[in-house]
């Protein structure tokens, strides 16, 4: 079983490329932790694969998260503190996985990679 982590974040705040790496790493942390134990260990073992991909603007961010929940995959939502270029509390990105491939794609397979 092939397993992957994808992180959505929005296109719509223009953030910098440290700041948005920054928001990828805690996304991943985030679904890293919030995962079951028996996946987190298989996901390290392939290599950790994670795939960025972008959405438009916050509606969307939240599409995709209540499509994933309905399919019981773990998600988890980053919020800015807002020390630097966005205000606290700023959504920036969403977590969906570790988890099996295809159960993710079905969800976010259409979105552009970032």
């Amino acid at each position: 079983m092939e397993l992957k982590q994808v992180i959505v974040v929005r296109d719509d705040l223009n953030l910098s490329r440290g700041k948005l790496a920054v928001q990828v790493a805690h996304a991943s942390i985030l679904g890293f932790l919030k995962s079951e134990k028996e996946k987190r260990d298989a996901w390290l073992r392939e290599g950790q694969k994670k795939i960025v991909l972008k959405v438009r603007n916050l509606d969307e961010l939240f599409e995709i998260k209540n499509k994933a929940e309905r399919e019981k995959l773990v998600t988890a939502i980053v919020e800015d503190a807002g020390l630097t270029e966005v205000p606290p509390g700023t959504i920036t990105a969403l977590v969906i996985g570790p988890d099996e491939a295809k159960k993710i794609d079905k969800i976010t397979g259409s979105l552009p990679l970032l």
